[in-house]
Parts: structure tokens; C-alpha cells; sequence
């Protein structure tokens, strides 16, 4: 592939909605014959796993800042699978409760906004 076509396919990957994540995932779990295993509490417990792995990434760092300075690539790359492995794991868990994972969260960011007006200076 050349420079041009890997950056469409880069920017396609960036642009997915949590709708195809759930399709995604849904279509892997059924190419498996997993969906027997996946129960709101399974995928719930196996959420909160990969939570742990993903809190001993940071666990003797201390504060980092944004964009995480002086971290080496594998650090990061490794941070962002489990980050991932979170993230998919919610969705299937929002999908298998039949929550629409996209409009809660939506729905909350404006009851936030409710609760938590900005400060006037």
C-alpha cells in the first residue's frame, strides 16, 4: 500500500461508530459460538480485569502528563490495547443490555451539563 492509501485506511479506522464496534464485536462473538458466554455479568467481570491490568500500566508512575512525555512507544501501544480491551468490553456489555451506549452517554454529558454549570469568572 502506498503513503495515500494508508492514511485513508487510518482515517477509516478513526471514523467508526460504536454501532459498528458493536456489530464487530457481535459478528466475532458469533464466529466463536461465545454469545453463550456473554452475559451481562461475564462481560462485566471481564471488564473489570482488564480495569486492573490496564490501573498496573500506571500503578508506579506517579502523575504523567498529557500526551504521556517520556514514555516509550511500546508503553503507549501496550496502553492503548488495554484501553481498547476496556472499550470493547463496555460496548458488548451496553449491547447485550440492549443500551444504546452512544445516546446515554449523550443524555448524560447534557444531564452533567445541567448539574455542573461552567463557573462564571
Amino acid at each position: 500500500m502506498g503513503g495515500e492509501d494508508e492514511k485513508v485506511v487510518e482515517q477509516k479506522e478513526m471514523d467508526i461508530s460504536l454501532k459498528d464496534l458493536s456489530k464487530k464485536l457481535e459478528e466475532f462473538a458469533q464466529a466463536r459460538d461465545w454469545e453463550r458466554y456473554h452475559s451481562p455479568r461475564n462481560l462485566l467481570l471481564a471488564m473489570v480485569g482488564e480495569v486492573g491490568e490496564l490501573s498496573e500500566i500506571f500503578q508506579w508512575r506517579g502523575e504523567v502528563g498529557k500526551g504521556l512525555p517520556n514514555w516509550e512507544e511500546s508503553d503507549k501501544e501496550h496502553l492503548g490495547e488495554e484501553l481498547s480491551d476496556v472499550l470493547l468490553y463496555l460496548i458488548r456489555l451496553a449491547d447485550i443490555c440492549g443500551i444504546d451506549l452512544g445516546d446515554a452517554a449523550t443524555k448524560k454529558i447534557v444531564k452533567n451539563a445541567v448539574k455542573y454549570p461552567p463557573k462564571a469568572f
